[in-house]
């Protein structure tokens, strides 16, 4: 990885774009409070109306791993979903299901999928909709793969549509303790200890 590049943990609010550039009138990584150098990009990205944990650096190496395949890392989702959420449904979920990922079938490699209490994340703004009669439930989901959307599929494929979705970790690098639009700058032995790399 390349020492003398700068290393930054953001959490994405809700409906930011995870870019710099500007689209129409939406919000972009360019409004946060934050004056970033000008040769950081986000590593990967979170839908607009995902939520949670980003990476950004201008290390091109650590960004060429990180979107290897080759190279599994882990990431963590908190995950709600519309309905009542099953044991069978997470073990689907675990042993891979059949999504559309560029117009073609793919069967999602295996994941670690589970029923959780809700997590004590910062309030979504604006908050889901709230329907008396209609429960929710919670999930935690950790994948090696990020097609697009795809936890979104996931669930929708086991018949529990994603309400929320929230990127808790990147191996061991967590959105604990921030808020949406915190920002926080990260040495690189930090972020090399935090994503498991020894090299």
């Amino acid at each position: 990885m390349n020492p003398g590049s700068d290393y930054f943990l953001i959490y994405k609010p809700y409906l930011m774009l995870s870019q710099f550039s500007r689209e129409g009138d939406k919000q972009t990584l360019a409004d946060l409070d934050f004056a970033f150098p000008t040769d950081v990009y986000p590593v990967g990205r979170l839908d607009a109306d995902s939520e949670g944990l980003l990476l950004l650096t201008s290390d091109k190496q650590l960004n060429h791993r990180l979107l290897n395949p080759k190279f599994r890392h882990n990431r963590t989702y908190y995950v709600q979903v519309d309905g009542a959420l099953t044991e069978a449904a997470c073990q689907q979920l675990e042993q891979g299901v059949t999504i559309s990922v560029d117009g073609k079938s793919y069967h999602t490699l295996p994941a670690d999928a589970r029923i959780i209490t809700e997590p004590g994340l910062p309030e979504r703004n604006p908050p889901i909709r709230y329907r008396a009669n209609i429960p929710t439930s919670w999930l935690s989901i950790s994948l090696h793969e990020g097609k697009n959307r795809q936890v979104r599929k996931m669930t929708a494929a086991v018949g529990f549509p994603t309400l929320r979705l929230v990127r808790w970790s990147i191996e061991n690098l967590t959105a604990e303790g921030m808020t949406p639009g915190q920002v926080r700058e990260l040495s690189r032995a930090e972020v090399l200890q935090g994503l498991k790399i020894y090299s």
